[in-house]
């Protein structure tokens, strides 16, 4: 199903475990999200194990956890799968123990392939079968040379993530996919990824806790939901980081979210579904929406957070269901709808 579904008893309670991404979910940069510890912390104490998952292979799992118990989410190294992780188990694919390994990264992704069992190297002189590629701040111009060396020579490009930006407290930074796309565009070889939106991460952690019903907790369409989406697990946006509201409306299918909430206190509430209705009305509680003639209509909103989550989902499955019917919505006919004031 490629629209919003809904959940009458609080997602807590109705999934096993939450697969939780980090900057703009758990913490943005370096500082607390507003009600995200009382989220998380309400989450676990109705029944749901947290695994947080991330785009990120520079870190250890025990510092993220460190930082995530430092902002009052308390987590345990343990409880942290990152694409440093993936990659690793993407690379036992194809390699055997022992293989040599070019890492260009940082200490995360050194430490993920070593306990994978293969040799670190770091020049493409060391004959590397492959080349690991994830973010660290500190990577130059020599280390991506060393690795368009290698991968020229035959070794098999790995790349942690593609993601393009980093959010940062000053911005949007190149991210890892756009360091990788400087080895891609040197080389004319397409690497493998084995962050989000590839489903491996995901499908790592969910096996690992041995969970049933597991939920994807994101802020990013193209990476958190579309890899929802590429698993076959439900996945709930939360609007306190890259993606917004307009984003959701105007989303592809194959980047949609089956829920949305305005931050992780989301996780304590039911989630509504919009039911269509008369005159081509998208209804959820008070709020509703319609789209005519290609332009998006909404009516119902309020300073109230629900209220005007409620709103989003309804113009999300107005949108929707325009699409799918084969009508195109105006870009310009959707508003902010930004739910968080300021």
């Amino acid at each position: 199903m490629s629209g919003l579904v809904a959940c009458d008893a609080p997602l807590a309670e109705s999934f096993d475990l939450a697969l939780v991404d980090l900057d703009g979910v758990a913490y943005k940069g370096h500082e607390s999200i507003p009600r995200a510890a009382e989220g998380l912390t309400g989450a676990r104490e109705r029944g749901m194990r947290l695994v947080f998952v991330t785009n990120n292979a520079s870190r250890e799992p025990e510092s993220v956890a460190a930082q995530l118990s430092g902002l009052g989410i308390a987590t345990e190294p343990a409880e942290v799968m990152t694409a440093a992780q993936a990659a690793a188990a993407v690379l036992t694919t194809r390699l055997a123990p022992g293989a040599k390994v070019l890492v260009v990264g940082g200490a995360g992704l050194v430490t993920a392939v070593q306990q994978a069992g293969f040799v670190v190297v770091t020049s493409a002189d060391d004959a590397p079968d492959a080349v690991a590629q994830g973010f660290a701040p500190e990577l130059a111009w020599p280390q991506l040379a060393e690795a368009a060396y290698a991968v020229q020579r035959g070794a098999w490009h790995v790349a942690s993530n593609l993601d393009l930006s980093l959010p940062t407290p000053r911005g949007f930074a190149p991210g890892n996919g756009a360091l990788v796309g400087a080895v891609q565009a040197a080389t004319g070889v397409t690497p493998d990824s084995a962050g989000k939106p590839a489903p491996t991460m995901f499908r790592l952690a969910v096996a690992r806790a041995g969970a049933k019903r597991p939920l994807v907790i994101g802020d990013r369409l193209d990476t958190d939901l579309a890899g929802a989406r590429a698993a076959d697990y439900p996945g709930l946006l939360v609007l306190t980081g890259v993606s917004s509201a307009r984003d959701a409306v105007l989303a592809r299918p194959a980047e949609r979210p089956h829920l949305i909430g305005g931050d992780l206190v989301s996780l304590l509430e039911p989630h509504p579904a919009p039911a269509p209705g008369p005159e081509g009305w998208w209804t959820t509680r008070e709020a509703a929406a319609r789209v005519v003639d290609g332009r998006l209509e909404v009516r119902g909103w309020t300073g109230v957070l629900a209220a005007r989550v409620d709103v989003v989902r309804s113009a999300c499955a107005a949108a929707w269901d325009a699409v799918d019917r084969g009508n195109a919505v105006d870009p310009g006919s959707v508003p902010d709808l930004a739910v968080h004031d300021g």
